[in-house]
Order: C-alpha cells, then structure tokens, then sequence
C-alpha cells in the first residue's frame, strides 16, 4: 500500500537512524512459572500489569512501592499480586526472574537496571530502550491466537494501530477453527513427521478456503 507523508514528516528524515537497528527475538513465556517484579505503583505499573494478565491471567507477579494509585489497587483486587509496601532495595529481587521498572524516578530506575545486571535478571525500564532486555509489544488476541507485533523500535505508533487493524480483520470464529484443528491434530496416527504432514495439508486447505 502507499504511504503519503507530510513535507515536514520527510523533512525530519535521516537515513542514519535505518542503522541503528534493534534485533530481537519473539519468544512467548509460560509467566505462571515465572516471578515477576514490579517496582512502582503508578499508571505505568497499571498499564505493565493490564499487559500481563490481559495475556496470561494466571501470572505471578509482585509490587514493590511505597503508594498504589487507586486504579491499580482496584486492579490487583483478586489476582495472584502481591503488594509490598515499601520503598526499592536489592532485596526485593530474591527469586524474581523479570522485573520492570516503572517509577517516575530515574535513579530508582537506574539502581534497579544495575542491580538486575550484577545478579543477571532479565529487566524493562519503562521509557528507556537501552535499559530493556525485553520490551511488552503490541499483541493480538483472538481467544487462543496471539500475536506479536514488533517493527524493531522503529515506530511503536505503528505496531499499535496493525494490532487495531489485525483484530478487526480476524474473523471472530478463529478461535472455533483452532479448536478444531486441535481435535483433528489429537487423532492423526503415525510419527512426528507424518503428523507435521497431516498438519501442513490441513493447514493448507484452511488457508485456500479462506484465499
């Protein structure tokens, strides 16, 4: 499709920054097994805390602040969230395996980045890339389908508004036909790769169906 930028848009372009790229790697994480670590308890924390349970609502997760908003105190209301009330230190990462930092204080966040690259603790320091061994991307939920968007840092704007348009897009029975290739992959007889085979076929004619 084309694309039309304003003069001033084209204006700003460098074509420099096309060399800073960000390489990552998608991977989805089973967060029921995990720990994660929250510091701070404002809007930020609520919008980190939206993102995890919209997608796994049976995650483990762990606050540390010395206030909770309103809006986030409602929400950790009958989740598996532990709220501590209590001001940042070391300690608290004990166990964790993920941690986002979230307060609206750069040395707070930047203690908790340092600590969490002494003990090597996978970190996300909210508005600050640099200081992100993950970031929370644009995902598309369509009852068991997920996924993930990133545009490589590039432009987050516009990860967010393909996510809008991919879930207007997917038809809303998708959920009933993963379910049934579900059943259908449950029944296929033979070995691992005769299965994959089974699978490709199935897949394939869904998709030609649909073309």
């Amino acid at each position: 499709f084309a694309v039309c930028f304003p003069k001033t848009f084209l204006e700003c372009f460098r074509p420099e920054l096309l060399k800073k790229l960000i390489w990552l790697c998608p991977i989805f994480l089973k967060t029921k097994q995990l720990q994660i670590l929250i510091v701070g308890g404002g809007y930020v924390a609520l919008e980190k805390l939206g993102f995890i349970f919209k997608s796994s609502p049976d995650s483990s997760v762990t606050i540390v602040s010395p206030m909770l908003r309103e809006e986030t105190a409602q929400f950790i209301k009958g989740k598996n969230i532990i709220y501590i009330k209590d001001h940042y230190n070391k300690s608290h990462l004990e166990n964790k395996h993920m941690i986002i930092a979230t307060t609206d204080s750069p040395e707070v966040n930047e203690k908790v980045f340092e600590d969490c690259r002494e003990q090597h603790i996978l970190v996300n320091v909210a508005d600050s890339p640099l200081q992100c061994d993950f970031y929370m991307g644009s995902i598309v939920t369509k009852g068991n389908l997920k996924i993930g968007i990133s545009t490589n840092g590039k432009s987050p704007t516009f990860a967010k508004r393909f996510r809008q348009w991919l879930e207007n897009f997917l038809p809303e029975q998708i959920d009933d036909i993963l379910n049934k290739l579900y059943i259908y992959r449950s029944k296929i007889k033979g070995d691992f790769e005769q299965k994959v085979e089974a699978m490709n076929k199935a897949t394939e004619n869904l998709i030609n169906e649909h073309d």
